[in-house]
């Protein structure tokens, strides 16, 4: 049996030096991690004490083969350097997390902690009151409604899914799989947050998660997303080539410039003008801790896209940017179509021939955003009062402006 007596004194009184200077000795050190690995080795040894079935666990265990274990992380005992670090196809071990070479991933994901939320936080009882009285809200405005929790609550899954089932397994940095883990846990928020605006006002819960499959409008969003998914979800699917790494390259597209950087826009603009009109305030509450979360998403994605461009430029070709650009322009089209279905006429201070321009403005950004040329020249947004809460000019200072100004949920202000 070992015992702690068996270190002498002198070698606790040998200077530090080294990484552990102030701590401890090397030489202290090295007979610690002895000990340890003696002390660990005979508690495996099998004893009288032991059940059969401990008895085989520990056999068990005497037979790992430690460096097949090793293998599976995918990489080496060694230390990973900066310059070692890449966005996709690194060797590197990927559990070793420091050092950062993607300081913004880091700071995205401590960002997104600070500003943690839940929808439980947030008091619908005036919402219930509104959406019970036959005259709290026009026919249009119900729909818009109904609409936006429809898409959403399917949206956010779709999201989580394509995070959780194919990119973090094919993103090959550290930093930026804490930050993907800690957006997909949001999007599970997100979902979260819808349901309990579904549950809390009484809807029919079968129709509002169904919208995917039943609403044209909202069906051809979720379809357009979805088939983007497919070859990168395959759990055979791997990165290395030039086609494969395309395929990535036009999911990460789709899902941040077009889903959540297109998809979501008319249907928090809608959302969000109710709160301002004093109208479904929790729902529209809600949707605001949403759109912060979603910003985050949206920045942090544009900055994967552009630096797998900036180590791979090869595969940013004429093709792949002509099927970029076309992706955002589709997509900008089937939330035109979206504005029109969920508001045919005029409701909330906008129709949508106001929302179309809005949406031409965003998908400017978003071309520009990921060095393509802009397709709608000329044109504004047309709703200034969103310019504190969506206008993406101000993405980078998000977290600046005046309305969001807070680190949890349940203080907003519609002033």
């Amino acid at each position: 049996m070992l015992s702690w007596d068996e270190f002498d004194k002198e070698d606790a009184a040998e200077p530090a030096k080294g990484a552990n200077a102030g701590h401890a000795s090397e030489a202290a050190m090295d007979k610690l991690d002895s000990a340890g690995g003696a002390a660990a080795l005979e508690a495996r040894a099998a004893n009288a004490s032991d059940s059969a079935a401990v008895a085989r666990a520990k056999a068990a265990l005497n037979k790992l083969d430690v460096a097949e274990g090793l293998a599976e992380l995918e990489g080496s005992a060694a230390r990973v350097a900066v310059d070692e670090k890449r966005m996709i196809n690194c060797r590197a071990d990927l559990n070793q997390l420091v050092p950062f070479k993607y300081d913004w991933a880091w700071q995205k994901y401590l960002d997104g902690c600070a500003n943690h939320w839940m929808p439980q936080e947030v008091n619908m009882t005036a919402d219930i009151a509104v959406w019970r009285n036959p005259e709290g809200l026009t026919d249009d405005e119900r729909r818009i409604v109904m609409r936006n929790l429809g898409f959403f609550s399917t949206a956010d899954s779709l999201v989580a899914n394509n995070l959780a089932l194919a990119v973090y397994r094919l993103i090959t940095n550290p930093e930026c799989r804490q930050y993907i883990l800690r957006q997909a846990f949001e999007e599970a928020i997100h979902t979260h947050a819808y349901q309990y605006c579904i549950e809390s006002l009484g809807m029919d819960e079968g129709e509002i998660f169904n919208m995917y499959h039943e609403i044209p409008s909202v069906a051809k969003k979720a379809a357009w997303g979805l088939k983007y998914t497919r070859a990168i979800s395959d759990p055979e699917f791997n990165t290395g080539t030039v086609e494969t790494d395309k395929e990535l390259l036009r999911n990460l597209i789709a899902y941040y410039c077009v889903l959540e950087g297109i998809f979501f826009y008319c249907g928090f603009t809608q959302i969000l003008s109710m709160g301002r009109r004093n109208k479904m305030t929790g729902v529209a509450e809600q949707f605001q801790y949403i759109l912060r979360d979603e910003s985050m998403h949206l920045n942090f994605g544009i900055d994967v896209i552009n630096q797998i461009k900036i180590e791979n430029p090869h595969l940013w070709d004429a093709e792949l940017k002509e099927e970029a650009s076309q992706m955002i322009l589709q997509g900008t089209q089937l939330e035109i179509e979206y504005a029109r279905d969920t508001m045919p006429r005029g409701v909330l201070g906008m129709n949508a021939a106001m929302m179309e321009d809005y949406l031409k403005f965003i998908a400017n950004r978003r071309l520009s955003q990921i060095g393509l040329k802009e397709e709608y020249p000329g044109t504004t947004n047309p709703f200034p009062w969103m310019s504190e809460i969506m206008d993406l000019k101000k993405e980078k200072n998000f977290f600046e402006t005046r309305v969001i100004e807070y680190q949890t949920g349940g203080a907003l202000s519609w002033d």
